[in-house]
């Protein structure tokens, strides 16, 4: 009887309703502007000069034609220019920042804390401050106009660091690393076979995280690369928005900016079971 009452509360009812009001009011807000996005990558350009249209329009492939038959525009090689950073620079980023994070959890030694406490100064530090000594050393190392600046760097996360040790604070023990050295087990095999497993979920975080921040760089690359076959998405973008006036078609870009967002949606669809799994087996466990 409690049980049925406590069902039939009106207050209860009146409490769910404003929550998913509320829930709803905010990913309409969230999905409009990609619903206006992909809308708008359906029209032409003189259509959305008229101003937005609720309804899709017919020039969706005339659009993707005509974004990926641009002779000054390379949209498919910026896309695979763009993938190839931001899924080497995801992977890079995640994996050794977990081992220099595991280092920092596992061992004890003079200079620990000064040297965490030195990560998270780095975090402090903005990009602008280092851009123009890094760009002398990449002209030194004749690296410019390569993908490899863009790469290379991602192994050092001072932020991908601070979050792992935060995420082995509260769900990593240490008995665990101690039963595998007693098994004989060596400290890399110990890290790739037996706690790789248990980070999975907030790896999978800094993942999305490391790919989308790479995916979207703009500053970088506009200092290192000016050869148009080394163009990542965020430089055409940029391009194609910049161009002459009377050539400027809307329809383009917003069917560019469709393409760009389109793996990262994908990346976030993929790597997201692995986060909920991983909290659905911590609530198990815990």
């Amino acid at each position: 009887m409690e049980n049925r009452r406590h069902v039939g509360d009106p207050g209860l009812l009146v409490h769910r309703i404003v929550a998913y009001t509320v829930l709803f009011l905010l990913c309409f807000i969230c999905l409009f502007f990609f619903y206006v996005l992909i809308i708008n990558s359906t029209h032409n350009h003189f259509d959305i000069q008229r101003g937005f249209s609720v309804l899709p329009g017919s020039s969706f492939f005339t659009n993707l034609y005509n974004t990926t038959h641009d002779a000054n525009i390379p949209v498919l090689t910026g896309l695979r220019n763009s993938l190839v950073v931001a899924a080497c620079s995801a992977l890079l980023s995640v994996y050794f920042s977990s081992l220099t994070a595991y280092a920092v959890y596992a061992y004890n030694f003079k200079g620990k804390n000064v040297l965490f406490a030195i990560v998270l100064l780095i975090m402090t530090m903005p990009t602008q401050v280092s851009a123009l000594g890094f760009l002398n050393l990449m002209d030194a190392f004749h690296l410019t106009n390569t993908l490899w600046p863009l790469i290379l760097p991602s192994i050092a996360a001072p932020s991908v660091v601070f979050f792992m040790k935060q995420f082995m604070d509260s769900s990593l023990p240490k008995d665990i690393i101690e039963a595998a050295r007693i098994d004989g087990s060596g400290e890399f095999q110990t890290f790739n076979r037996v706690i790789l497993p248990i980070l999975m979920p907030g790896m999978a975080v800094q993942a999305i995280f490391s790919f989308v921040a790479s995916w979207n760089n703009y500053f970088i690359p506009a200092l290192i690369i000016d050869d148009a076959k080394m163009k990542t998405m965020p430089i055409l973008i940029a391009q194609l928005r910049s161009a002459d006036f009377l050539k400027f078609d809307m329809g383009k870009v917003y069917m560019m900016i469709f393409i760009a967002i389109l793996p990262v949606m994908i990346v976030y669809l993929c790597l997201s079971k692995y986060i909920v799994r991983g909290v659905a087996l911590g609530s198990v466990k815990g």
